[in-house]
């Protein structure tokens, strides 16, 4: 698994989908800037561009994130925090009952099944088991009738069926151990990122159904290390 050091939006954006509160000052992004080598005027480039493309807003002088990721803050801290409760059996279950729609509808809506991390079962049946704390937001769209039920397989292959989980733990045990290793500040950053992307993709399910080590809980658990150690370095 081989990387390379985030560009300069990227590096800012990846900060600040990180922190909490999102909101960063000049001076702050300047030294967060230089910890991560990326030259002021590139970092004043980067930052011109991100709020001419809307991922940045400027409130009294300072920066934080947009409308569109500021949604996709909330969806990577959901995984990085884990957001399953206790599991009593149900599934949620989202059925397409319109037809007709257009190619950029339908995709939108797979997006949107998909972040809340539901699976495709068949063409316009989806499902995942009902143990997170999330809203099931997905529920008021027009096209779709939803449903809460009790599979009669056995859920385990189920979701074994809906997910590759033997790959995404895999994936996960790698990123686990680079990231837990010695490396410069750039190339740290850009395996942490990499594992906020692959934590986005963690189902969630519950343990119940998940295969023997699954590496979900250590991976948040190493990233959260990860950027407890970097605030106190940058606020240092």
């Amino acid at each position: 698994m081989e990387f390379s050091p985030l560009p300069a939006r990227s590096v800012v954006l990846s900060l600040m989908l990180g922190s909490h509160p999102d909101r960063w000052t000049p001076a702050q992004l300047a030294a967060a800037g230089a910890h991560f080598d990326v030259a002021a005027s590139t970092l004043r480039t980067a930052l011109t561009r991100a709020v001419a493309a809307g991922d940045l807003d400027r409130i009294d002088g300072d920066y934080v994130l947009g409308e569109r990721l500021a949604r996709r803050q909330r969806h990577q801290d959901e995984a990085v925090e884990d957001a399953a409760t206790e599991w009593d059996g149900a599934w949620e279950m989202a059925v397409v009952v319109v037809t007709g729609r257009s190619g950029a509808d339908r995709a939108a809506l797979r997006e949107s099944l998909t972040d809340h991390r539901l699976a495709e079962l068949r063409e316009g049946v989806w499902a995942r088991p009902a143990n997170l704390r999330r809203r099931a937001e997905y529920a008021a769209h027009p096209v779709l009738a939803t449903f809460r039920a009790t599979p009669d397989t056995d859920p385990q292959e189920l979701a074994a069926t809906l997910w590759d989980l033997p790959a995404w733990a895999a994936t996960g045990r790698q990123l686990l151990e680079t990231l837990t290793v010695p490396a410069e500040p750039p190339m740290r950053l850009a395996v942490a990122a990499a594992v906020v992307r692959h934590l986005a993709t963690d189902p969630l399910l519950p343990a119940s159904l998940l295969p023997a080590d699954w590496p979900g809980a250590e991976l948040r658990s190493a990233y959260a290390d990860y950027v407890a150690g970097l605030q106190a370095t940058l606020q240092a």
